[in-house]
């Protein structure tokens, strides 16, 4: 690479932030009729288009080497997942945006094959910049950030995403949901995965779990879960989450939460 981790997840901050400020202005002035569909409640505005092509072309500048791999497909071809890729969502947080709540994220990763190293996620309504790099730690505004130290099920509160094309799986999920909710101080569901990670990686929330993600939902969050002290799998414990697409990111609890999610996951 031809740059350091350290100094070039600065960088990353900086082009996240001038996101996050074009997103708020785009905000304040954005119309429903803008809205697209590109399946089954998967909206997308003009303003994830025009973020996303302002992301790639800062970050091809930045590290000329790297790959993307984006959502709305700026680049127009498939990157090889196996190599040095930009995993970006230029706007997670699609529908709380077009609905005017404010939990939305730019989340920006860089990963060598399944490997991210690189991540940064921005929270342009409270101007809060998560950032980590493979050994470097986890960071809010530049603050060093850690999981929580909760070690049971019984002292904690749980992110999860809420299914919203793929019902196939419904009533496992719910099962999952019902059996939590008697086991945990609550259950929370803000939309944005990056910023639940966000929040698991600084000891908001002791656990964030979901099936049906993105690997640019996950690829900066992920990264800093691990590198703020926590656990991330996927559902079988395994290392496969960043393209399969099945997460459990926590700290102390992971372990008593895998048992709980596989009693019912097939």
């Amino acid at each position: 690479m031809s740059q350091d981790l350290a100094s070039l997840t600065r960088e990353i901050c900086q082009i996240a932030n001038d996101a996050g400020a074009f997103l708020l202005q785009e905000r304040s002035q954005f119309k429903r009729d803008a809205i697209e569909y590109k399946g089954l409640n998967n909206l997308v505005s003009y303003v994830d288009k025009e973020t996303e092509k302002q992301l790639v072309e800062r970050l091809h500048k930045l590290l000329p080497e790297a790959g993307f791999i984006t959502e709305e497909g700026t680049t127009g071809q498939d990157a090889d997942q196996s190599a040095l890729n930009w995993i970006i969502d230029p706007l997670d947080g699609t529908a709380n945006f077009i609905h005017g709540l404010p939990v939305f994220s730019v989340s920006i990763g860089l990963a060598q094959g399944k490997k991210p190293i690189a991540g940064v996620v921005y929270d342009p309504s409270r101007d809060e910049c998560f950032s980590a790099w493979d050994g470097g730690g986890a960071y809010c505004n530049g603050e060093k950030i850690s999981a929580s130290p909760a070690k049971t099920l019984g002292e904690s509160l749980i992110a999860t995403g809420f299914p919203y094309y793929r019902f196939d799986q419904m009533q496992t999920y719910l099962h999952i949901l019902e059996s939590l909710m008697q086991k945990t101080h609550g259950l929370r569901r803000m939309g944005s995965a990056a910023i639940d990670l966000s929040y698991v990686a600084c000891g908001r929330f002791e656990a964030f779990y979901e099936y049906n993600l993105n690997s640019w939902d996950m690829a900066a969050g992920v990264l800093l879960v691990r590198e703020a002290g926590g656990i991330v799998t996927d559902f079988d414990g395994g290392d496969e989450f960043l393209f399969r697409g099945d997460v459990v990111a926590g700290c102390g609890i992971h372990p008593e939460l895998i048992q709980a999610i596989k009693e019912y996951w097939p």
